[in-house]
């Protein structure tokens, strides 16, 4: 029987790739009508961006995406902080790639269908609930929007449906919602002519006053050599909503921290204001489950661990959560319930520390430093406020608990 996968998302495609090339017959369930390209920027780190590379991708996503250099922290003055190159310029064997999340998921998806058949993926079914027994597992859709609901059998349920997760709901009945971090945020894309290195990913300012993360995702967008820019302001505030994750959002209720943001280098309001829209939705994550596998069933990607957007690696770990339960179906090919369990052993602990740590010290906290050592004023060089060293060692220290410093790579093989 099939695997199902619940879920068209990154994650989820993601590991329908990889079972269909371990032989391992697996079908995609989405709730959209369609899989079409939405959504703003995301960062594919080392770690993930060697899982895609494997699968072949890397050519397709060098096509769509900006190949990051380096990564520049500023303060809200516009001085700098701190910059490392990132991916190939740091000495990886693989690319970082800054990439819109509809492109990324476009470019898994299409190979997936060459592959394995558009009839691997079907639309238009939503999850409603699951249920096992033995010797099979069993997802429940509603289908088309209706009261109609249709029952498909697998030999696993995979729960790739994100934070809102019916399936962990199913398997964790006492789950709550979404943690709120007191971080508001606000996204938005702006096509804008390239700024520093042209593939510099940019953080500046801090949350408490107000903090950006800015990066470029597509190149040449309009054959005049700009680019497409995301971007996204964070800033500290009990208001928020837990609800609408795709609220629209006002640029009055932020524009005022960034206002006076004239860098040498960027222009941040004029960009902000030039933006082809912006949403608004707060940074929430989940405490850590003490399981995901209930013999046939287990959860993946923000289903199983979801995180704050902080150190560009939730897309990273759901990929990295792919590649581990595909090879543990593949080891264990006639005994699920061990797969899953193995796949849950290797992951688990893992991502919780992620999580953990994107709440206390992910590698934006080099920003946190240098706003508190200086009281959120100018200075003459940053190596008055702090020893350079030390912020390097903030993000070293990050790279390790998510899996992507150079020595856990290369033990990795």
């Amino acid at each position: 029987m099939d695997v199902i996968v619940i879920g068209g998302g990154i994650g989820g495609l993601t590991l329908a790739l990889m079972l269909h090339r371990r032989g391992i017959p697996v079908r995609v369930y989405e709730s959209a009508p369609e899989i079409k390209p939405i959504g703003v920027g995301v960062s594919i780190l080392p770690h993930a961006s060697k899982e895609l590379c494997e699968l072949g991708l890397e050519a397709e996503l060098a096509r769509v995406a900006v190949t990051a250099r380096e990564s520049c922290f500023f303060n809200r003055f516009g001085q700098f902080i701190y910059k490392e190159p990132l991916g190939t310029y740091a000495g990886y064997p693989w690319p970082q790639f800054q990439i819109h999340r509809g492109d990324l998921q476009q470019v898994i998806h299409q190979a997936f269908v060459r592959e394995a058949g558009s009839d691997r993926v079907i639309t238009g079914h939503r999850c409603v609930g699951v249920e096992q027994t033995e010797d099979k597992a069993v997802a429940i859709f509603s289908r088309g929007g209706g009261a109609e609901t249709v029952r498909v059998e697998g030999a696993a349920v995979i729960g790739c449906d994100g934070i809102h997760s019916v399936v962990r709901k199913a398997l964790h009945p006492s789950d709550g919602g979404p943690i709120y971090s007191g971080v508001n945020m606000w996204r938005g894309v702006t096509r804008w002519k390239p700024y520093l290195s042209g593939a510099s990913y940019m953080r500046a300012g801090w949350l408490t006053l107000g903090k950006m993360v800015i990066y470029p995702i597509r190149n040449n967008v309009d054959g005049e050599g700009n680019q497409l820019i995301n971007w996204v302001a964070e800033i500290e505030t009990p208001d928020h909503d837990r609800q609408d994750w795709n609220k629209q959002g006002n640029i009055d209720d932020f524009i005022g921290a960034f206002a006076d943001w004239h860098f040498d280098f960027l222009d941040v309001p004029a960009m902000i204001r030039a933006a082809d829209s912006i949403l608004e939705y707060p940074m929430v994550d989940k405490d850590p489950l003490d399981r995901w596998s209930f013999g046939r069933i287990t959860l993946l990607g923000d289903a199983a661990h979801p995180m704050y957007p902080r150190g560009s690696n939730g897309a990273g770990q759901a990929i990295l959560d792919a590649r581990a339960l595909a090879d543990a179906l593949a080891d264990h090919r006639d005994s699920v319930v061990p797969a899953l369990k193995a796949y849950e052993d290797k992951r688990l602990a893992a991502t919780a520390a992620v999580v953990r740590t994107n709440r206390t010290t992910p590698p934006d906290a080099i920003l946190r430093e240098v706003y508190l050592r200086s009281g959120d004023k100018p200075f003459a060089r940053i190596e008055d406020i702090i020893d350079p060293a030390d912020l390097a060692a903030i993000s070293n220290s990050y790279k390790k608990v998510a899996g992507y410093d150079k020595q856990s790579l290369a033990a990795k093989g």
